[in-house]
């Protein structure tokens, strides 16, 4: 059984979150391509006398950083929902006349 400090407040959206899984896998993706050297380990297709070896390497910067920006950008997203969904309005006062309240 959880802990009291385990569990979420009621109302309160899940700490995994569909954009967050997202931002995970869009986090993951580089670095499991890189890592699998021999999806990229060959010379040929060669582009501009660059073995494939290099120019796909390349490739991946910016490509790795388009991935980084966009976790960035759902995790800030999914932040900004938990606020607006965690926010608790104040109480309701009862609206003042416009007299001041003395007629």
């Amino acid at each position: 059984m959880p802990s009291p400090s385990q569990v979420p407040a009621p109302g309160t959206p899940p700490v995994v979150s569909p954009a967050r899984v997202l931002a995970g896998l869009c986090l993951l993706v580089p670095i499991v391509v890189m890592l699998w050297v021999p999806s990229y380990g060959k010379t040929s297709p060669e582009l501009g006398g660059m073995p494939f070896f290099y120019w796909y390497q390349l490739l991946w910067v910016p490509l790795s950083a388009l991935f980084t920006g966009s976790a960035y950008l759902l995790i800030r997203r999914d932040e900004a929902a938990r606020r607006a969904a965690s926010a608790v309005p104040g109480p309701v006062l009862p609206a003042q006349p416009k007299d001041g309240g003395l007629a």
